[in-house]
């Protein structure tokens, strides 16, 4: 690792998504997108449902993220997420289920439905989509 790099982890309570020397990840906290270079003061903030760039000697990366917290240390970023997929592993036809699905719970004013989780669920299929390359 040299240090124009750190090591990045992206973990969730199932697996270890993604482990390789970065030179950025750029995460959205709760306060906003966050740009991460190697040496960056060491740090933890709660993560949003949204996209990371992981940018590596060879190239770029995207991961889709459900929420969690970053941890940063100087040579050393985990991101912990309650579930994390990169572009390559989403399965393209089962997000846009799970976006269809979740409209069609949101356009439903019934009382029953649990608007917050149905937005939860939408939110997480648009990004999926994204991270993807499938805009919608």
């Amino acid at each position: 690792m040299s240090d124009k790099t750190f090591v990045l982890t992206v973990v969730t309570p199932q697996r270890r998504v993604f482990q390789e020397a970065v030179n950025m990840v750029i995460a959205r906290t709760v306060d906003g997108d966050i740009g991460i270079l190697p040496g960056h003061a060491p740090l933890v903030a709660p993560l949003e449902i949204g996209a990371a760039t992981i940018k590596t000697p060879t190239g770029e990366r995207k991961a889709a993220l459900n929420g969690g917290f970053i941890e940063v240390n100087p040579d050393q970023v985990v991101l912990l997420t309650e579930s994390a997929e990169m572009a390559e592993e989403i399965d393209v036809s089962r997000a846009e289920e799970a976006k269809n699905r979740a409209l069609a719970r949101l356009e439903k004013k019934q009382a029953s439905i649990d608007h917050a989780r149905a937005q939860a669920a939408l939110q997480r299929a648009v990004i999926r989509l994204r991270v993807a390359g499938r805009e919608d």
